[in-house]
């Protein structure tokens, strides 16, 4: 849910494109998370104080739990997170995960998330690149949206094909 839900601050932030990696080391298990966006972007003041849980640049409510779960998950496994933005610019979060500690939550449904974030934000670009060691799968919805023509990213069969081919090069990969 860390991948949906700070994509999603991108789509809130203006962004037209948000670039996601994920990328698993066999070697030390771990993995890395990488969301980027061209949205609004934050200052410094901002950014330094964005994983405060009663912080949050939204409106509608005070508390933003999003950025600090994120940090909280990852640094409990020995991980960390880091974050670069300029107004104006854009994003960058990166968070690093050891997948092998104790504390290191479930990897979740990362194909259901990726046809979910594409078919339910179809006026935003979605690169994706997923990586395990040497292996890498690439997904850009934009070329999706062109190769499908009048068809709507938010057709059922188009979600259900994304899910399916995220899923199987994912198991191509012995991602789990």
């Amino acid at each position: 849910m860390h991948m949906m839900d700070i994509a999603r601050n991108s789509v809130r932030a203006g962004a037209k494109v948000v670039e996601i990696s994920l990328n698993f080391q066999s070697i030390d298990n771990s993995m890395e998370l990488s969301i980027s966006d061209d949205g609004c972007g934050m200052d410094q003041e901002t950014v330094n104080k964005v994983t405060d849980p009663f912080v949050s640049t939204r409106i509608t409510r005070k508390v933003g739990l999003g950025l600090p779960f994120l940090k909280m998950n990852a640094e409990q496994t020995g991980g960390s997170i880091s974050i670069d933005s300029e107004p104006g610019r854009g994003t960058r979060v990166k968070a690093g995960f050891l997948r092998g500690h104790i504390d290191c939550i479930p990897l979740g449904d990362i194909p259901g998330t990726v046809a979910l974030l594409i078919c339910g934000t179809p006026d935003v670009d979605f690169i994706i690149h997923i990586t395990q060691d040497e292996k890498r799968f690439n997904l850009n919805s934009k070329e999706v949206k062109d190769e499908l023509g009048d068809v709507g990213v938010y057709n059922p069969e188009v979600v259900n094909f994304l899910r399916e081919m995220v899923k199987e090069n994912m198991e191509e990969m012995s991602i789990q």
